[in-house]
């Protein structure tokens, strides 16, 4: 099976890693400063528990090499920001061929509908990962936990052959991947997570922990029950073992988690805000009558908070 990875920062560098250490054949998609980056000291993974991997030489391509030599491959994995979806769509665009693969690992759920309507539905498939992992100073992926699963799926709910020949890929790989059935209901436990975590950490500009601590389980636990209720009305209602597993990490006192968005607002950077909680109030309010509506709730509290930062960045 021919895999394209886009970009090798710490997703796409760590799984298309894996897939390389065991013989697969990956080609990474790079940028001109990542490709020279990695053509002088190699594609570099670090784990305290996994042990250290170099890929010395991987297969590198370029855009504008494969927008000259359209090259059409079965997987292409897709790791990307979600304000970058779209320059990132007419970078691989040339990969697609009528029975690729698309997997992404954005999180939210929007972005398989912007994939949908870029490509055929049949291409995209529903993917995430879970990893703590980050590029340090020079370019090697630091994998800094024992987690690193990757799930991906046909959208409705098959097994089919082609995500099975998938997950066969990864067989002696050091990482976990899965081919789920259920990948649409586990995206949105996902995204439920990551919106009630990046907004309490966001809005209090302090780890989940510290918020807990100082009085705002009350807060954590309201934002997760709107957030797990907008999941409800898509049709996803998050089961009791996950609602309480979700409610534990997102109220305990001692977490020193704070949300990959917390840190992006904390050094300037650009922000998934409208990809992470516009997008979920979008969906509340499809569910809900206007006449329901009365004042605003958490969630419209938190996405005014983050577009004020994006208004204050840009002015």
């Amino acid at each position: 099976m021919k895999i394209l990875i886009i970009g090798a920062g710490a997703l796409g560098g760590y799984f298309g890693a894996r897939l390389a250490a065991v013989g697969q054949d990956v080609t990474f998609l790079l940028r001109p400063r990542r490709a020279q980056q990695i053509a002088e000291g190699g594609l570099v993974i670090q784990s305290p528990t996994f042990g250290n991997t170099v890929i010395a030489a991987p297969q590198v391509t370029r855009r504008e090499a494969l927008l000259a030599t359209p090259t059409h491959y079965d997987a292409i994995l897709v790791g990307c920001k979600a304000y970058d979806l779209d320059d990132t769509m007419d970078a691989f665009a040339p990969a697609v061929g009528p029975h690729t693969m698309i997997v992404p690992l954005l999180n939210g759920m929007t972005h398989l509908d912007r994939l949908s309507s870029r490509f055929d539905p049949k291409n995209v498939l529903g993917g995430f990962c879970l990893i703590s992992a980050a590029l340090d100073d020079a370019g090697r992926v630091q994998h800094l936990n024992d987690t690193h699963q990757l799930y991906f799926g046909e959208r409705d709910g098959t097994l089919s052959e082609r995500v099975l020949r998938l997950q066969a890929c990864f067989e002696g790989a050091l990482c976990d991947a899965i081919a789920s059935p259920r990948i649409m209901a586990q995206m949105w436990e996902k995204w439920i997570q990551i919106a009630t975590a990046a907004g309490m950490t966001c809005l209090m500009r302090g780890a989940i922990g510290t918020i807990n601590s100082v009085g705002g389980t009350a807060f954590a636990n309201a934002l997760f029950d709107e957030c797990a209720a907008i999941a409800a009305h898509a049709g996803y209602p998050l089961g009791t073992q996950t609602a309480a597993r979700i409610r534990s990490v997102v109220t305990s006192d001692t977490s020193p988690v704070t949300a990959s968005m917390m840190k992006d607002l904390e050094r300037g950077a650009r922000v998934e805000a409208d990809h992470l909680i516009g997008a979920l109030i979008r969906a509340r309010d499809a569910h809900t009558p206007p006449t329901a509506r009365c004042a605003p709730l958490l969630l419209d509290l938190v996405m005014l908070h983050l577009r004020t930062y994006e208004h204050r960045a840009q002015s």
